[in-house]
């Protein structure tokens, strides 16, 4: 997926259509010169409606597309006749899609399955016609209701990513290498920090034809939290990932410290990231002959499972995803 190409975050104007309104006719023909009312309703204006679609992966149709502006209902007639509704606006997202009032912040929508529709701005009321109006007192009502106006508002489409395992760790731990040799994804590769800059996906196959999805985010810093380096736009994409793979370089002065600032970068942003299973992969252990491994085995002192591997060498890939699968599936 080309960076340029992936959008996970748009701010849309969200304008509906006006209620239509409702008809104050009288019923009138050749055998009937003063018939009661027969007013029908006005149409409900159109409605701008979220839907998912497991075929999309970015926002980006989004992105230049500012203002959404559906068409207003119908007026009615007689013959309690209503009108036409307005037409609806349907915005395809990923799934993964939130939806937040730009003003408040506040969630208001969340897509998660194929095919999920959410009404995100509802048009306006078609207005009551005047048969409706008709008591034992007046007969013959000559009004009837004006539609409700739509509405206008600004809304935060966010994305975030689905995923089963999601790769947390420093910019060059090894992530997406580990992405491009146990699954078919080809996520951009080189020596220096923030190579990744967008999502990237791969499936893992597993024994007996099974499979699960593993997510290559954009590299954590120290701060991160407080949205220094990609910040905040990387740590959403953690919240949908159901085991957390952390990954730290064998080379590293000390793996201990650089897990805790993982751990501690990601509780600060949501501590409710702290209910999922989590796995630690040392990386480049081809690095290490097994007097090293002693040693930061016994520096390491944590309370997840760890293992070491290399993706170069091919060595542990095994173990890690019996490991993965272990703890996805208790």
């Amino acid at each position: 997926m080309a960076d340029q190409n992936f959008v996970d975050y748009v701010r849309i104007c969200c304008r509906t259509g006006a209620g239509g309104q409702g008809s104050a006719h009288f019923r009138r023909d050749k055998i009937t010169a003063k018939g009661g009312p027969d007013g029908g309703d006005g149409g409900r204006g159109g409605h701008i409606i979220l839907r998912g679609n497991k075929q999309l992966w970015t926002l980006l149709p989004l992105k230049y597309r500012k203002h959404i502006i559906s068409k207003p209902g119908g007026v009615g007639s007689g013959s309690n006749s209503s009108g036409a509704q307005g037409q609806d606006i349907i915005l395809e997202v990923p799934l993964g899609t939130i939806a937040k009032d730009a003003e408040t912040g506040k969630q208001e929508a969340e897509i998660t399955e194929d095919g999920e529709e959410v009404i995100l701005v509802k048009g306006g009321r078609g207005g009551l016609g005047n048969s409706h109006f008709k008591t034992a007192t007046n007969q013959s009502p000559s009004y009837a209701q004006p539609g409700e106006p739509g509405k206008q508002e600004w809304k935060i489409l966010e994305l975030k990513v689905l995923a089963d395992v999601g790769l947390v760790g420093f910019p060059n731990a090894g992530k997406s290498t580990l992405l491009s040799v146990i699954t078919a994804a080809k996520p951009k590769i080189a020596n220096y920090a923030f190579t990744t800059l967008v999502p990237n996906l791969g499936i893992v196959s597993y024994r007996d034809h099974r499979s699960f999805i593993m997510a290559d985010i954009p590299g954590i810093i120290e701060g991160a939290h407080a949205g220094k380096g990609l910040g905040i736009r990387f740590l959403r994409h953690i919240e949908r990932n159901a085991l957390l793979l952390f990954m730290v370089s064998a080379e590293a002065d000390s793996i201990k410290n650089e897990y805790s600032i993982l751990l501690n970068e990601l509780q600060k942003y949501n501590p409710e990231l702290m209910d999922k299973p989590r796995l630690l992969a040392i990386t480049k252990s081809d690095l290490l002959d097994e007097e090293l491994k002693e040693m930061i085995t016994k520096d390491l002192d944590i309370n997840i499972p760890y293992l070491f591997i290399s993706s170069v060498a091919q060595i542990g890939l095994v173990e890690l995803k019996d490991q993965i699968w272990k703890l996805m599936n208790p």
